[in-house]
């Protein structure tokens, strides 16, 4: 991907995302504080809890050394890089996972709806359903991060049906030890994302509140916010 881009530092960053409700967890990702702690716990409970690889997911696809041991909602921040969908995302190809963050909310919610849409609409049969997401607050810092909002948003890294040239440019800064991409929200014109190659450097990321989404046959008809014990946005 022949694109280069400048390197910003980014201290103390607010972001935001939305995670499925239904995904649980993973409590032996919050019971550590050092590497070394969960590898010995990790082999402790794999004797007795046979779900755990299943809870935890595949641990080679990130090195446990970059994992934030400690931080407020480590389990939140280290998912996304054991759990790794096989089709891929924006800046990955599958092969590897990374930590998608929005500037606000509302740019998460939007990004979260259109690819939920995207995938109802290819359920048969689906009548009506309710999806709960958690809405979650992330702080995070990055050096360097790469800047992808000095590139015009026509460009074909933010083409909104095709990942081919995003995913090869997202390679190459991974293969280059960035620590992630600050780029243009696809679904929310004008708003920021950041995609982070490892969750080493977030500070804390916690639940905020809750959203209801409400499906009616293959559409989303309605959000709405379910509760907010610690608003931050």
């Amino acid at each position: 991907m022949g694109i280069a881009l400048p390197a910003i530092i980014l201290t103390n960053q607010r972001g935001y995302r939305l995670v499925n409700s239904k995904l649980p967890t993973i409590q032996l990702f919050d019971d550590v504080a050092s590497a070394e702690d969960f590898e010995d716990l990790y082999e402790l409970q794999a004797f007795t809890n046979p779900r755990l690889t299943a809870e935890v997911g595949k641990l080679a696809y990130i090195d446990t050394q970059d994992m934030p041991w400690g931080i407020p909602g480590c389990t939140y921040a280290v998912a996304p890089f054991t759990h790794v969908s096989p089709d891929g995302s924006r800046f990955s190809n599958g092969d590897y996972g990374m930590l998608y963050l929005a500037d606000t909310m509302d740019t998460a919610i939007k990004e979260v709806a259109y690819h939920q849409q995207a995938y109802l609409s290819n359920v048969e049969g689906l009548a009506f359903d309710r999806l709960i997401f958690r809405g979650l607050s992330c702080v995070f810092s990055g050096d360097p991060i790469h800047d992808g909002t000095t590139v015009e948003q026509n460009h074909s890294i933010y083409d909104a049906g095709s990942y081919t040239d995003s995913r090869a440019l997202g390679a190459k800064l991974r293969a280059d030890r960035s620590k992630g991409i600050q780029y243009w929200s696809v679904r929310a014109p004008g708003q920021i994302c950041w995609g982070l190659f490892t969750p080493e450097n977030v500070a804390s990321i916690v639940q905020t509140t809750h959203f209801e989404f409400i499906i009616d046959g293959r559409s989303i008809m309605d959000i709405r916010k379910l509760s907010n014990p610690n608003e931050f946005f």
